[in-house]
C-alpha cells in the first residue's frame, strides 16, 4: 500500500514586480491585508503569500486592506532593519493616487493667479485621533500631531464631478489623506472611513 502524502497547499497569486537577494516589490491588490489579521477569515495576507515562495521574506511597511499598490519586503533580518531605518528617517518618498469627490482645482488655478498645471499643492492641517469614534482621525488645532501632505491634480472627470490626485504624505500620520482630503471637501471615493 503506497505511502499517505499530506494534501498539496495552494499558494495564493503574488505579483512581483522586482526581487533580488535583500528586497521584494510586490503589487498589492485592493481587498488583500498586508499582515494577517485576527481570526481564521483574515489570514489570507500579501506577507503570508509572499512568505510561502520567499521564507525570509518579511513586512517593511503596510497598505490599508482596501488600496493597492507596491510593497517592499525585506528579504530577512538585516535587510529588514536597514529598509525600516529608512522608512523611519524619511529616506522614502511615498506616492499615491486617488479619485476624489468634486472637481478640485490646481494650486493657484482657480483665481487666475496661479500656478501651470501640475503644480504641488500642500495640506498643512494637524490630524489627532478621534477618541469617541475610535479608529478614526480628525483634523485637530489643540491636539494634533503637525501633518503635511502634498497633493497634484492629473485629471478631472467633469461627467463624473470626480479629480484624480497624486499624492505624497511628507508625514506618515494614520489616516492622513482620508482626513487632509476630506477637511478639504474632497473626500476619496470609496473611503468607508
Amino acid at each position: 500500500m503506497p505511502a499517505a502524502t499530506a494534501p498539496t497547499q495552494t499558494v495564493a497569486a503574488v505579483d512581483c514586480v522586482y526581487a533580488d537577494d535583500t528586497l521584494l516589490v510586490l503589487d498589492k491588490p485592493a481587498g488583500l491585508l498586508c499582515v494577517p489579521g485576527r481570526g481564521p477569515d483574515k489570514q489570507d495576507a500579501l506577507s503570508a503569500r509572499a512568505q510561502a515562495i520567499w521564507a525570509d521574506a518579511l513586512i517593511v511597511h503596510r497598505l490599508d486592506m482596501p488600496t493597492s499598490g507596491l510593497v517592499l519586503m525585506a528579504r530577512g533580518m538585516p535587510a529588514q532593519r536597514a529598509l525600516s531605518h529608512a522608512f523611519s528617517q524619511r529616506q522614502v518618498r511615498k506616492r499615491y493616487q486617488a479619485v476624489v469627490a468634486g472637481l478640485l482645482q490646481p494650486p493657484g488655478g482657480a483665481d487666475g493667479h496661479g500656478s501651470a498645471d501640475g503644480a504641488w499643492g500642500e495640506i498643512d492641517l494637524p490630524i489627532a485621533a478621534d477618541w469617541e469614534r475610535r479608529p478614526l482621525r480628525v483634523v485637530d488645532a489643540s491636539s494634533g500631531k503637525p501633518s503635511l501632505t502634498r497633493w497634484r491634480v492629473l485629471a478631472h472627470d467633469n461627467l463624473q464631478g470626480t479629480t484624480r490626485l497624486e499624492l505624497e504624505p511628507v508625514t506618515g500620520r494614520t489616516h492622513q489623506l482620508r482626513v487632509h482630503l476630506a477637511a478639504l471637501g474632497h473626500p476619496i471615493l470609496g473611503d468607508m472611513l
